[in-house]
């Protein structure tokens, strides 16, 4: 096949298309909604309709533009299930690149049956990856070594195999394996064939792979969107998966941000994570597409009067924001490529001031952070989760602060009574200080939590252990459902509520109704624990009294609920 000419399609003048505008099968729309995907990136909206239109394509993008979905998605979508043959092949320079590439197919496959992905590399047993292509798989992604010895034992035919992807072409060029990608190229005897090439640069080796092996590519090239956010300290957080929220709770706790945008990959996961914040007393609200417009515009008038604390948002959502003083942007989600990230960390930091972005990431995604960093040839460096004892080191820091702001407004004049008459009974100002401290910084009674994740990535075994909820609490001392007596403190009294989990209720509405009928801080309640038909929480002792009168006929779900002291165990 010879190149004819290199085309370069126009534009979108519209912006970035979102996937649901895309010709795509509603299987494969399903499962992009699932992965969070709601608009398609540069190289996507400019290559899945041209390879579904069966043009060979050059794709000239940086790692981490999401160019694997860019030929997945129209990849997968020609793919027979019928037919069990090999009708695609997928060549990548590394096994982790090709495991990775495996799993997002498995992805993007979640509602499509019948389709069976196979990465085959270096480094595992070729006896099993022989047994696997026996029983059949229409789509093998490999290292080019390990796919020219499968063809050359006859284990890997390639007479139904009618589309071949090079992904990072110069850097399997650069590894030495020219001569491998060149037998693959050469044994592809399907016509018509498609030939997708992509790569970060377009040196000489490239193209003349192109020339010789393409007909007449369309040329997409995607450049690197430049980084500069000196101002801005990034941090990444290896976390387990069912510890996000924890680690999210307790760094604003220890940071204390004015305000701050947490990101999600999903709208279903922005509703989670406010429901969970809002039940541990944060002022959070979510920002998605389901959203009516006038819903958007009060969350955002509250955000931008610094009324809410807390904005978790989807990427699409939050376009178009520009509010000031953003003190600390948080990847919930990792973001599904590198110019996301950019868009993200970029709401902070802003007029020279100085912000944060934190980003949590879990088990393989740390190989997906590489290329961000890649990408933007930013450094993140790893940090280290805050203990309790550095949260309430910081809460004294920042009450002490208060009381000199205080102290220097004035106006003290008719509390000195108050304090001299505490001194006349013999009570020491350092005492009475302590005291006043104690009453307003609330201490709390939980376990330490370990937030780091195995330290081996991708490894299945054990995967039980590793999302298994443990037990411990949150910013007031927790949320949770947990059957194991339970340990409080002296400066919190039980309450026993009638109304459990076949009423639907969630700690969000205990701590709701709490609040705003008794007038008691949520951060104040503590352990909140539900069980079938009932519920305990945890409040302090000196609030006892008013939770109580003011629980009196309060109906939570639709039912008249009752609030007493609990039993002693």
């Amino acid at each position: 096949m010879t190149d004819e000419n290199v085309n370069t399609p126009p534009q979108n003048e519209n912006g970035p298309a979102k996937f649901e505008d895309l010709p795509l099968l509603p299987e494969t729309q399903r499962a992009v909604a699932d992965m969070g995907f709601e608009e398609a990136t540069p190289i996507q909206s400019q290559c899945i309709t041209l390879i579904k239109e069966g043009r060979d394509v050059i794709g000239q993008s940086q790692t981490g533009t999401g160019k694997t979905a860019a030929f997945g998605i129209p990849l997968l979508e020609k793919i027979d299930p019928e037919n069990r043959d090999v009708q695609a092949l997928v060549l990548c320079p590394t096994r982790e690149l090709a495991i990775q590439i495996s799993q997002e197919f498995g992805k993007l496959l979640r509602y499509r049956q019948g389709i069976r992905v196979l990465p085959v590399y270096g480094g595992q047993p070729i006896d099993r990856q022989i047994m696997a292509l026996k029983k059949g798989a229409q789509v093998v992604v490999g290292t080019p070594g390990r796919v020219m010895d499968h063809i050359n034992r006859r284990t890997l035919r390639l007479a139904f195999t009618h589309t071949i992807v090079l992904d990072e072409a110069d850097e399997m060029l650069d590894m030495g394996f020219r001569e491998d990608i060149e037998f693959v190229l050469d044994k592809m005897e399907h016509e018509p064939r498609q030939t997708l090439l992509f790569s970060a640069t377009m040196a000489s080796p490239i193209l003349q792979l192109t020339r010789k092996y393409q007909n007449n590519p369309a040329h997409i090239k995607v450049t690197r969107k430049a980084l500069t956010v000196p101002s801005i300290t990034q941090r990444y957080y290896e976390v387990r998966p069912n510890l996000k929220l924890e680690a999210l709770c307790r760094l604003i706790d220890a940071e204390s941000p004015q305000l701050s945008i947490v990101f999600c990959n999903t709208k279903r996961r922005v509703d989670e994570v406010v429901e969970q914040l809002q039940g541990r007393g944060y002022f959070a609200e979510g920002l998605h597409g389901d959203m009516k417009q006038t819903q958007r515009d009060v969350v955002m008038r509250k955000f931008r009067n610094h009324t809410l604390e807390i904005l978790v948002a989807t990427d699409v959502a939050a376009r178009g924001i520009d509010v000031e003083n953003i003190d600390i942007v948080f990847n919930y989600d990792l973001p599904q490529d590198a110019e996301y990230y950019v868009h993200r960390i970029g709401r902070t930091g802003r007029a020279g001031k100085e912000g944060c972005a934190f980003t949590f990431v879990a088990g393989r995604e740390i190989f997906k952070l590489r290329e961000i960093m890649h990408y933007t040839q930013a450094k993140i460096q790893r940090g280290k989760m805050p203990t309790l004892s550095d949260i309430e080191e910081n809460k004294t820091r920042q009450f002490v602060e208060k009381i000199k702001g205080i102290i220097e407004e004035g106006g003290l004049g008719k509390y000195h009574h108050a304090v001299e008459a505490l001194l006349e009974e013999d009570y020491s100002p350092a005492d009475i200080a302590a005291a006043l401290f104690k009453h307003n910084l609330h201490e709390t009674d939980v376990e330490e939590i370990n937030f780091d994740p195995p330290r081996s990535h991708g490894n299945e075994r054990g995967r039980e252990k590793y999302d298994k909820p443990e037990k411990h609490g949150g910013r007031f001392g927790h949320e949770k459902n947990s059957r194991r007596p339970h340990q409080s403190d002296e400066n919190m009294a039980r309450l026993f509520v009638t109304i459990g989990k076949k009423d639907g209720v969630r700690p969000s509405d205990i701590v709701g109704a709490i609040a705003n009928e008794a007038g008691i801080p949520g951060r104040a309640i503590g352990h909140i624990d539900i069980y079938e038909e009932f519920t305990f929480v945890d409040v302090p002792q000196d609030t006892v009294r008013k939770v109580l009168s003011h629980m009196k006929d309060v109906k939570l779900r639709g039912k008249k609920i009752s609030i007493e002291w609990a039993r002693p165990k």
